[in-house]
């Protein structure tokens, strides 16, 4: 049996792209159309950043 994702319209998009990653699902599997806020949502959401941020650098311990 194949493993699909499927897209619910009333889920959060970050909340889908942080499960999609999650699951194994390849970046390029995002449902949402190309420029849209869905989709800058999801790959929020896939990548754990939200976009135009730099990613968090662990804290130096003393």
């Amino acid at each position: 049996m194949s493993q699909t994702l499927h897209h619910d319209p009333l889920a959060d998009p970050i909340t889908e792209g942080a499960y999609a990653r999650a699951r194994g699902r390849p970046k390029d599997a995002c449902p949402y159309p190309a420029d849209s806020p869905a989709r800058i949502a999801w790959l929020e959401g896939y990548d754990g950043v939200p976009t135009g941020r730099a990613r968090d650098l662990p804290s130096a311990s003393a």
